[in-house]
């Protein structure tokens, strides 16, 4: 029912009760709960399983105040046995493995080292620490395991040894041989190392990757953040002249983004036209494959070409709506007039999101830090490893008495290694549902501090509408008084709609999860299910986040319930279903516009810059391995930033909007029941929206 005129209403309504007490108890226990998950996890956890490689005992290669603080470096006793399937099942190879001060730096075997006292001494450092040189045979220490049967020259790789392998002449050679002695009297070909290593490698070259990428940061950080501080400083001025000339920015806006794509398009066909002819330019993107070095792409004509026909889409998009939407545009430009006035009155509006900011940045990082730490919160796992058949191959073990174990009588050749970090008691058990919990919770409070940022935005911008004279009418601290009235009052109320997002957000990753599983499967009809399924959420999650956001602006100003705000917001919206479909849209396109203008610029600027074409500066620029490492990280926090300030107008223009509807059923324009809104927003919003 529509609401009816009422002369007492002037706005968010200030005596007012608690909503959602239940949900906000709720709230309450699952934050406790979450607390003990991350005292749980740190209790157990160790990050250290991620840093620092784990020799065979289980112990942490370069760990301060440890045996192995001195020895940063992992080292295998026979990398060929890395090829074995084991690696890629166990992802740890079935042979012995040390922690080193240094890798070897020569061919040499223990048979021959063991000859002299020199060369014992050297051979030494890659034993296992019990090992003496006394008291055995070279042939009884070699079969007790106790040191490698022969050194090769190794190059560590993310703080493991690998064998120094290169190529010469097309000739792979590890130091200047191309075979060498196995300790056991064969000669061996590299290539069985170059085999071994690459499967050894196979769980590491993720973390290369990182750490490359982490090295890039370190050389970059600051260009980042200067980055980062003009995209804020562009955004910034940007927002203050929408205030002052919001028409003439709209289509100053408008023109910029044609002409950003416009060049983008010019520099994809130059780009394109001069790798013509240039050897190698002419291979396919699915001949190449996947590469870690992006730079690669870009020596390549169908990278360009592809660039240039995504931005041409792109354009004539945006021509296309720009033609239909014309009127439509005048329209939204008079509700974003409207919305930059009420900004001007409270300018500290523009800084709210960065309290949101820091809420959400609270979220991810104890979400992050409790996930690592529950991920390395199981027990060291020793497994038997067997060069023979062996009956108890793939067993646990106990490494202090297996020595004298039944496995190692019956397997003489067998090992007990550390294999991985597991555990059977019933919290290891419980950690993936603790997992499952932990992601929960991070999307229930970003949520809700996202509904906190707009709950708190929309009270502000409805006690500017509802002013009879603004801004003389406008309360003191309205931004200040809308935020204590959500926290004190409506906290349930926005932990119910945020619980019920995250709930749909959950099943989404789930989804995905079984959509991953299920790559490999032939069953079509699970496959078309799944696709369905995820479509079906994906809309779901759209609208529960347009209900939300309206839901939240009437919990601002009637203090009403999260259901009952949710069902009049709804039947508001669709007793203005015209109106709606004009305006929402068309705001939130100039709105992407003006966020795309903004980081199209800035990382058009990064490009340039990291990529060395700006002479001026050509030397400053650092040295990187991959240059698009610091780009992307400036084009998304470009992104994140001006999504930001823009956010705050898409609250302003929504609560002005959602008001507007109340205010035309509340009041007719008479003098006795005169209209809240400003007579040119009257005028327009009246008459256009409605052609």
């Amino acid at each position: 029912t529509p609401h009816k005129f009422d002369p007492t209403f002037k706005g968010p309504i200030y005596d007012r009760g608690c909503t959602d007490i239940a949900c906000c108890i709720l709230l309450l226990l699952a934050i406790a709960g979450y607390v003990a998950v991350g005292i749980l996890a740190w209790s157990y956890g160790d990050p250290r399983k991620v840093i620092y490689p784990t020799d065979s005992r289980g112990q942490f290669c370069g760990q301060q105040g440890t045996p192995n603080e001195g020895k940063p470096f992992l080292f295998y006793f026979d990398i060929v046995k890395c090829a074995s399937p084991l690696v890629l099942l166990e992802f740890q190879c079935p042979t012995t493995q040390i922690c080193v001060s240094e890798c070897p730096d020569r061919f040499q075997t223990f048979l021959d080292a063991s000859s002299s006292s020199q060369g014992l001494e050297y051979y030494r450092r890659f034993c296992v620490p019990e090992f003496t040189g006394r008291q055995k045979t070279p042939i009884q220490v070699l079969k007790d395991k106790e040191c490698p049967a022969v050194l090769i020259p190794s190059t560590p790789l993310a703080r493991r040894c690998f064998p120094a392998i290169h190529a010469k002449k097309g000739v792979i050679m590890v130091g200047n041989e191309t075979t060498y002695n196995d300790g056991r009297g064969q000669q061996r070909n590299v290539t069985d190392l170059l085999e071994g290593a690459k499967k050894a490698n196979v769980v590491l070259e993720a973390r290369q990757l990182a750490m490359k990428i982490f090295e890039d940061y370190t050389v970059s950080w600051y260009w980042i953040i200067i980055g980062l501080v003009i995209a804020m400083v562009a955004s910034l001025v940007f927002i203050v002249l929408l205030r002052f000339l919001a028409g003439t920015m709209v289509w100053v806006m408008i023109v910029m983004v044609i002409l950003v794509l416009g060049y983008g398009i010019f520099h994809c066909y130059l780009e394109y036209a001069k790798l013509k002819g240039e050897k190698g330019s002419d291979i396919s993107l699915q001949d190449l494959g996947f590469q870690t070095d992006l730079r690669v792409y870009l020596h390549l004509r169908q990278t360009w070409l592809a660039f240039m026909i995504i931005l041409s889409i792109l354009e004539v998009l945006i021509l296309l709506l720009l033609l239909f939407l014309r009127k439509r545009i005048l329209i939204a430009i008079a509700l974003i007039r409207e919305a930059s006035r009420a900004i001007g009155h409270m300018m500290t509006s523009l800084l709210f999101p960065l309290c949101t900011f820091f809420l959400l940045c609270l979220c991810i990082a104890y979400w992050a830090s409790t996930a690592v730490f529950l991920s390395t919160s199981n027990e060291a796992v020793y497994k038997v490893f067997n060069e023979s058949a062996c009956p108890f191959a793939g067993q646990t073990c106990t490494p202090e008495t297996f020595p004298t174990s039944n496995t190692s009588l019956q397997c003489p050749d067998s090992r007990c290694l550390f294999a991985s970090y597991g555990g059977q008691c019933r919290y290891h058990r419980s950690l993936p549902a603790l997992q499952l919990y932990n992601l929960f919770m991070l999307f229930w409070l970003c949520n809700l501090s996202i509904a906190l940022g707009q709950v708190t935005l929309a009270g502000a911008f409805a006690s500017y509408y509802w002013a009879l004279r603004k801004p003389q009418d406008i309360p003191a601290f309205p931004l200040f008084s809308s935020f204590g009235r959500a926290l004190r009052y409506h906290t349930g109320s926005l932990a119910f709609g945020s619980l019920i997002l995250a709930v749909v957000q959950v099943i989404r990753v789930m989804l995905e999860y079984l959509d991953h599983r299920l790559k490999a499967a032939e069953n079509k009809v699970a496959k078309f299910l799944l696709s369905c399924l995820k479509c079906c959420f994906w809309c779901l999650e759209k609208f529960l986040k347009f209900l939300n956001r309206n839901a939240y602006i009437m919990i601002a100003i009637y203090g009403t319930n999260f259901c009952t705000s949710a069902r009049n917001a709804f039947l508001l919206l669709m007793r203005n279903i015209i109106r709606v479909a004009v305006l929402d849209k068309v705001t939130d396109f100039l709105f992407f516009l003006g966020k795309l203008l903004i980081v199209g610029s800035v990382g058009i600027l990064a490009f340039f810059f990291f990529t060395h074409r700006i002479k001026l500066v050509q030397d400053t620029a650092p040295s990187l391995n991959y240059y698009w490492v610091p780009i992307l990280t400036v084009i998304v926090g470009s992104y994140l930033i001006a999504h930001g300030f823009f956010s705050v107008y898409g609250m302003c223009v929504d609560t002005l909007f959602l008001c507007f509807c109340e205010d035309l059923e509340r009041n007719d324009g008479s003098r006795d029941r005169p209209f809240l809104m400003s007579p040119e927003l009257s005028r327009i919003l009246l008459k256009g929206s409605l052609e």
